[in-house]
């Protein structure tokens, strides 16, 4: 894949990659002490589906870091290849239609990939 935008493809450079990377790092870290957390205090409660939260965080995060794609840029219809914080516009309608359309996919499997993570912990 090249270092530049791709419509529906790739939408994010190098720097953005890494934001999204620590993005999965802190959700999946906060995931798993909260997991910790909850697992020690003995709690079977419906707190444990709490850890929902940081593990969607986590997994959108990851999902847009693989993807070189970034699901609000993809949205609001804009591209990033240099520094974090300046953003192109998308300027052809379908090229637009393309990413909202990664994006959307993004959000699903983002928040499929969370349930099942979740439903994995309560059932511990």
């Amino acid at each position: 894949m090249s270092g530049s935008y791709q419509s529906g493809v790739c939408n994010i450079g190098p720097s953005e990659i890494a934001q999204r990377k620590k993005v999965a790092m802190a959700g999946f870290i906060s995931a798993a002490i909260f997991g910790v957390l909850v697992s020690l205090s003995g709690s079977h409660s419906p707190v444990r589906f709490a850890i929902f939260l940081p593990l969607l965080i986590g997994s959108i995060g990851l999902i847009q870091a693989r993807k070189k794609f970034c699901l609000a840029f993809g949205l609001l219809g804009v591209y990033n290849f240099g520094i974090v914080g300046r953003q192109e516009r998308v300027v052809d309608e379908f090229a637009r239609a393309a990413d909202r359309k990664v994006a959307n996919k993004i959000i699903l499997q983002s928040l499929a990939l969370a349930v099942v993570l979740t439903a994995a912990f309560v059932a511990l």
